[in-house]
Parts: C-alpha cells; sequence; structure tokens
C-alpha cells in the first residue's frame, strides 16, 4: 500500500486491487490539483477544498456521507461528525472515513470540527493504524486539539494534512509545528510518500510528514 499526498486534505491511496483519492479540491486555494485517475473517491464534506471530484479521471465510484461501502476489495467505512464544536450548526456535518485497503485501517477525519470525539464515532470508526488528520485550525482542529484527538485513536502512523505552506492561499491556515510539538515530534523528515505493508507497521506512534506530489 502507498499513500502520495496531492496536497490540503487530498491523498492517493494505492492497494493491490484499487486505487482511493480522498478530498479532491479546487485550484481557487492556490494549488494546481495533479492529474490522476482512481477508483475511488471519498467526499468528507461539501466544500470546494474537498470536494472537487470532476478533477479525479478515471470514472470513480465517489462516496459522499455515513455508512458502509465495498469496492473492489477496499472497505470504507462512513462516521458522522461535526464541521464545528456546535455539532454542525455553524458549518454543517463532516463525514470521517476508515479506508481497509490491503489490510491496513487508514483513517481520513476530513474537516473535523469537534474538539474530541465521542465514544460512540470511535467505536464506530474502529482500529485506525493510519491516521490523516487534520493539523491547521481554520474551520477545523488546531495542533493542540489534533494531538489529543489522535491519542483517542491511538494510530501507529499519524500523517497531518490541512496546515499552511508556501503554496497554500488560506492564509488563516496555521502550519505544522504546533501539532508537532504538542507531539514531542519537532524534528520530523519529510518524505515523497508512505509505503506500508500490514506486516511493518511500527510498534509505536510515528509521525511521517508528506511533501506534497
Amino acid at each position: 500500500m502507498e499513500i502520495v499526498f496531492l496536497g490540503h486534505a487530498s491523498f492517493k491511496i494505492k492497494g493491490k486491487t484499487a486505487t482511493v483519492v480522498t478530498d479532491p479540491f479546487d485550484e481557487s486555494i492556490g494549488i494546481k490539483f495533479p492529474k490522476t485517475e482512481s477508483d475511488i473517491v471519498t467526499i468528507t464534506h461539501d466544500h470546494f477544498d474537498h470536494n472537487a471530484e470532476a478533477n479525479v479521471a478515471g470514472s470513480p465510484f465517489i462516496i459522499k456521507g455515513p455508512g458502509e461501502y465495498e469496492v473492489k476489495g477496499v472497505e470504507v467505512v462512513g462516521v458522522a461528525s461535526s464541521h464545528d464544536t456546535k455539532q454542525g450548526s455553524e458549518r454543517g456535518k463532516n463525514t470521517i472515513y476508515n479506508i481497509k485497503i490491503d489490510k491496513i485501517n487508514i483513517a481520513h477525519l476530513g474537516d473535523l470540527g469537534q474538539e474530541s470525539l465521542t465514544s460512540e464515532q470511535i467505536e464506530e470508526i474502529g482500529n485506525v493504524d493510519i491516521l490523516l488528520i487534520p493539523v491547521g485550525g481554520y474551520f477545523t482542529i488546531d495542533g493542540a486539539q489534533a494531538s489529543k484527538i489522535a491519542s483517542q485513536l491511538e494510530p501507529k502512523i499519524i500523517i497531518p494534512m490541512h496546515f499552511k505552506n508556501e503554496e497554500t492561499k488560506i492564509a488563516e491556515l496555521e502550519g505544522p509545528e504546533k501539532f508537532l510539538k504538542e507531539m514531542g515530534k519537532e524534528n520530523v523528515e519529510s518524505l515523497p510518500k508512505l509505503s506500508m505493508a500490514a506486516d511493518k507497521l511500527p510498534e509505536e506512534t510515528q509521525i511521517v510528514l508528506l511533501t506534497r506530489s
């Protein structure tokens, strides 16, 4: 299984039987979405920087919302959550996805706005091997909140997303530094991609920063 960072909250996850793209974005955020094909696209919520499904080639199966799905050997569980701290009354709903591919469970939190997950949500999400978590604040959780939610899910690998970099036009976002400091992992090497097998997952939690493809 291979994970490539496409930018913002979008990743390309390539398994043996299928490819998944998460939260494709509109180019108005300042980043050009790369040319890519996929079998499955997951959309966590209906905002322009997460729902540009038309940018993904290959006639993918589109998943938008809670439920259980299985496509080409990939199992996806969507769990309802909130885009804010007031049960969605300010910014609406958000879907957390747990994507099981090549026997690895990858949770993508989208634009989660809750300061913590409920016990019911944690049970629905289930086992998490790799966590894709927003850390930049501004309409989603910040670094301090992200560290608490990561501790609730106890993943083996954490990949920060939805943070400020040199390309994005969303100036209000924070960089990943606050999250890394909260986690006690300030010196994290950036990688171009993550390749992982189910039997090679680390025993202790690791943080991986991915550079955009």
